[in-house]
């Protein structure tokens, strides 16, 4: 095998956002150990010992506090700094500080933290860059109202002297997981993407989508991924496949379709479509807003004049019938997602 290739973010960095201006939220995803947290890291490091500069690590949860310092340095201790030490101090649960050979250089901030870190913005007016890794979860759990609870965050990071806000770029990083995560929803890029995409760029954003064939390959001819090579979870690590994605039955019926319902899911609305002839039913975006026959997901889709379905025993049978005997179509894999969420209902 060749000699490994790592990551760079050299191009990302250097990136304009589709308005041609500087990018907030620069978000890199790739297939694993293809070197992304390890760049960023040695990225930030290196802003601080050079120009002072402090930044922010994010995570989800208070209890991914301990020693998070200690995986986020071994990645480039023994590479570039092996003349320094980092270590943290956690404060009253809520957040850590960080110092590299016992200087303060940045902090440790959970997401779920931030009406705390609201009340205290003044503590973090010094940092100057946030970083986020693995904002795709594998078992797609997020932190409720996770993307309201990192904006607050950033607000309140943002905050300046004499002026509203200040920049402060926010550096994200991702093992390709789903299409469906909540950061390429808000963005609008899951509809964007396809397989060719490379670089991606939005109002304020741009997304560089890497893969590692050294990477690859290394996952490959380990003896552990052979022994499983036919599962779905070596083809999200070695491939750069989504891992909790399937395209089957992603395809648009012919012939004349009748309309069936409206289904709100995630506070959106998708159509629902009956085909006859084929014995099918299929979602779409195209929505009758005049059609009475309205369902909501679960609870926090419920609202006026629709019906849950999680207390409609027969539709949700139904529904799950179809499927079940693969009599379902989907214009796209959110559409898919919203019929899932409405059958794993209880």
């Amino acid at each position: 095998m060749s000699k490994p290739v790592f990551y760079t973010g050299d191009r990302l960095l250097s990136s304009v956002d589709i308005n041609g201006k500087r990018p907030e939220i620069y978000i890199v995803e790739s297939n694993r150990t293809a070197g992304k947290t390890t760049y960023f890291a040695h990225y930030l490091i290196n802003k601080f010992l050079q120009k002072g500069e402090k930044f922010i690590c994010l995570v989800r949860w208070q209890n991914e506090l301990p020693d998070y310092t200690n995986a986020f340095f071994k990645t480039v201790h023994n590479l570039y700094f092996d003349k320094y030490d980092m270590t943290q101090k956690i404060v009253e649960k809520k957040y850590a500080d960080i110092y590299l050979n016992d200087i303060a250089c940045g902090y440790v901030v959970p997401i779920n933290s931030c009406e705390y870190i609201k009340k205290r913005s003044q503590l973090f007016c010094d940092a100057t860059s946030m970083f986020f890794d693995e904002i795709q979860t594998e078992t797609n759990v997020y932190v409720p109202d996770e993307l309201k609870k990192l904006n607050s965050i950033h607000t309140s990071i943002a905050r300046a002297e004499h002026k509203m806000v200040r920049y402060v770029p926010l550096f994200m990083c991702s093992n390709s997981v789903s299409l469906l995560n909540p950061y390429y929803n808000a963005l609008g890029i899951t509809g964007r993407l396809n397989s060719q995409t490379k670089f991606l760029r939005g109002d304020g954003w741009v997304l560089e989508r890497n893969f590692n064939e050294y990477a690859s390959k290394a996952q490959q001819q380990s003896a552990f991924n052979r022994a499983f090579a036919k599962t779905c979870y070596t083809d999200f690590a070695a491939e750069g496949v989504y891992l909790n994605d399937n395209t089957a039955f992603i395809a648009r019926p012919t012939g004349r379709g009748r309309y069936v319902a409206t289904i709100r899911s995630h506070n959106s609305d998708f159509g629902l479509w009956q085909y006859d002839a084929d014995g099918i039913l299929y979602c779409d975006h195209a929505v009758d807003a005049s059609y009475p026959v309205r369902i909501s997901a679960c609870i926090s889709d419920h609202c006026i004049d629709h019906t849950l379905i999680g207390g409609a025993g027969v539709l949700k049978d139904r529904l799950r019938n179809y499927f079940v005997n693969g009599a379902f179509r989907f214009k796209d894999l959110e559409c898919k997602q919203a019929i899932l969420k409405c059958l794993s209902y209880n």
